[in-house]
């Protein structure tokens, strides 16, 4: 492989032709779904209520991963409320009203509703989903307990805070968030629990099957009691959950039958007035898996009692202080359910920007338009509609006027997918509990031979090609496998996973990998605008592997830089090929990071494509995490184009790998930085899922 590579390389790529996750995980559903035994088209059907029925929310649809998804107690996993009516509350009556009904109900909060009296708690009843309309879901003073039997049971994206009495250590106020006494099934997702005056969760009395995923608990003395019983018999999943600013059950785990904690990142920050005491705590006999957690200023992190088991693996601990113990056999999560761990370094930039709940997932839409969107189901064991990705694309009318979305049930799809101009609205949507369940894959280099001749070039060699505006993908990975070390024989090695000619892309929560010309983020034409949204996702790559002409935000994601075939570390992040007058790339709010040597990599160089000297080539990195692989001169020359005759530049970022303005590093100053965010970028253009 040669570098640079010349222009006639480059100029395959004007031929041209996305995501949930943790992210991580988890980063979840994005079409409107019907409730029945399958994924279908949710109608008219839904009926009316005293309060506004909805539309189905986009992750209503959505069931439990870990422990909450083991078929026991007469339980097959926790789906919730569907099957049930969708209804909207906005006040305390109506969401007791569907909350404590026999019948099951997809209960979707559209507001603030304060709890009269403080420190009720609505008692749930089984087959229930409660789930928060983006960001608008407030239960304030109050909760929900889940009492003896109650089962199937999903709580999500709410924000449920101030039932806080004044008093730090409250013995008289059992005030919690959520409060389970001997239920099962429970999902617990994306939730903000804070400023209570007892615990944010309390699983006790024999509770089992309760999974906790991607929530933020935060200011509070008692986060998270697990037990208070003399049976061993608890099976909890905890993951990805950001805890901080609390000082004690982080969690506390006390007689769990199998207790599952992975990807959790426990911060204390400093100088604040709360302190932790200890975080996770294996109590009485509990079996504990403890992995690839992230613990930041946590005092005791890891503590157990004599009878407990704590098996670690994989964790990070940073400024922690006093006991971090393990000790004993436990068991094999694996045995149970599947799961794919994040790395434990990543977790501060996947968690704080992907837990809690989200606005642009979770939303009702009441639109007509939402309403009539069409859900196509994919499996390759011919459970759904269609065993392969493109058939779905192909059963979409052309010039649809609504949005399809196709459900991609778990597995590795090896295929070529293209989405052409004439069907707008597309969502491809993995259905697994995390983006690495859903994978679809090929292996197509620039130089490999086409069936009757000729080679694919740079652009044709896609796995994934998007041409249709208003197209999201979510909660899978997108992967392009062309072993370079094995095809030595082909010299045009570029081979791209996904590309997007196109207005309007929204990448959410997904895995976009390769090595040499990752991720194309093209237009339909030098002439149009083509703009594109990645967030909370993982672009991993070594050469120019984001790269395009497109106006393109990736923002609270995870740059990976990976080696070259050969095991060498030397790469670009960014070949922007912007015409003028025009937003290039902007990187924000993310970490890069890989394990490549330091100082190897270029934050980016300007790609003239076809030698076109009109293009003004721009990227901007800022409030990002670099690490030691950047150069200390991040920029650099490309087919005898001067960086320095376009538009680079860097603002605030932080890392081993950030450095102070010089010639050879400019920085933007406040002013420039002001006119340099997001919504610029995206030009009037909000994304939301649909």
């Amino acid at each position: 492989m040669s570098e640079p590579r010349s222009t006639a390389q480059h100029r395959h790529r004007r031929s041209r032709t996305a995501l949930a996750v943790g992210v991580p995980l988890a980063l979840t559903a994005a079409g409107t779904f019907a409730y029945g035994g399958d994924l279908g088209v949710l109608g008219s059907t839904a009926l009316q209520a005293s309060a506004a029925t909805a539309a189905a929310p986009a992750w209503a649809a959505d069931t439990a991963d870990g422990f909450a998804s083991v078929n026991s107690l007469g339980q097959n996993g926790t789906y919730g409320g569907r099957g049930g009516q969708v209804v909207t509350v906005k006040t305390q009556a109506e969401l007791e009203k569907y909350a404590t009904a026999t019948q099951p109900y997809v209960i979707v909060v559209a507001g603030t509703i304060a709890m009269n009296p403080v420190g009720k708690e609505i008692k749930v009843q089984s087959d229930k989903t409660i789930v928060g309309r983006g960001t608008a879901g407030h239960i304030v003073g109050g909760g929900f307990f889940l009492g003896q039997g109650v089962h199937n049971v999903i709580i999500r994206n709410l924000t449920i805070r101030d039932a806080y009495q004044g008093i730090w250590n409250d013995k008289d106020h059992d005030f919690d968030a959520i409060q389970m006494d001997g239920a099962h099934h429970v999902w617990i997702d994306h939730n903000d629990l804070r400023h209570m005056a007892d615990g944010l969760i309390d699983v006790r009395k024999d509770s089992t099957n309760v999974t906790v995923s991607w929530n933020k608990l935060s200011d509070n003395n008692k986060t998270f009691g697990i037990g208070w019983t003399e049976n061993v018999k608890t099976d909890i999943t905890i993951h990805h959950n950001w805890i901080r600013e609390t000082e004690q059950r982080n969690p506390s785990t006390d007689n769990a039958a199998h207790a599952h904690l992975y990807n959790n990142f426990l911060e204390d920050a400093p100088n604040t007035s709360i302190g932790s005491s200890y975080g996770n705590y294996s109590r009485g006999s509990t079996k504990m898996v403890l992995e690839n957690s992230c613990f930041q200023g946590i005092k005791n992190p890891v503590i157990k009692d004599s009878g407990a088991t704590i098996v670690q693996r994989g964790n990070v601990f940073s400024g922690t202080s006093g006991r971090n113990e393990s000790g004993g056999s436990a068991f094999d999560p694996k045995a149970y359910y599947p799961y794919t761990l994040d790395r434990a370094a990543d977790l501060p930039s996947i968690l704080t920007s992907g837990a809690g709940p989200r606005g642009s997932i979770g939303t009702a839409a009441v639109s007509t338009r939402a309403a009539a969107a069409t859900t196509l189901t994919v499996a390759q064991d011919g459970s759904g509609q269609y065993r392969t990705v493109q058939a779905a694309v192909n059963a979409v009318p052309a010039n649809n006027p609504s949005r399809v979305v196709i459900a991609v049930k778990p597995g590795t799809y090896r295929e070529l997918v293209k989405v052409p101009s004439n069907k707008p609205h597309v969502t491809i949507q993995g259905t697994g509990g995390s983006r690495k369940d859903t994978t679809i894959v090929y292996n197509n280099a620039s130089g490999t031979p086409k069936p009757g001749g000729g080679t694919y070039g740079t652009g044709g060699s896609a796995t994934v090609a998007v041409e249709a505006d208003d197209f999201q993908a979510r909660n899978l990975t997108i992967l392009n496998d062309f072993d370079e070390g094995a095809n030595q024989n082909i010299k045009d090695q570029q081979a791209v996973a996904l590309r997007t000619a196109a207005d309007k892309v929204f990448l959410d929560g997904i895995i976009v990998s390769g090595d040499q010309d990752t991720l194309l983020l093209d237009t339909a034409s030098k002439d149009r605008l083509g703009r594109v949204y990645v967030s909370n996702s993982y672009v991993i790559g070594n050469v120019d592997f984001i790269f395009g002409r497109a106006t393109a935000v990736v923002d609270k994601s995870v740059i990976t830089l990976k080696k070259r075939w050969n095991g060498t570390s030397a790469g670009y992040i960014a070949a922007p090929s912007t015409a003028a007058n025009r937003k290039g790339f902007l990187i924000a709010n993310s970490t890069v990071n890989g394990d490549v040597s330091a100082g190897s990599f270029h934050l980016g160089r300007p790609w003239h494509a076809g030698g076109d000297a009109s293009l003004d080539p721009q990227a901007t990195v800022r409030n990002t995490s670099l690490s030691n692989a950047i150069k200390p001169a991040p920029w650099t020359d490309m087919s005898g184009f001067s960086w320095k005759d376009d538009r680079f530049a860097e603002y605030k970022n932080s890392g081993a790998g950030a450095g102070s303005a010089s010639s050879d590093r400019p920085h933007l100053t406040d002013a420039q930085a002001a006119n340099q965010e997001v919504a610029d970028w995206l030009a009037g253009w909000t994304p939301s899922a649909s």
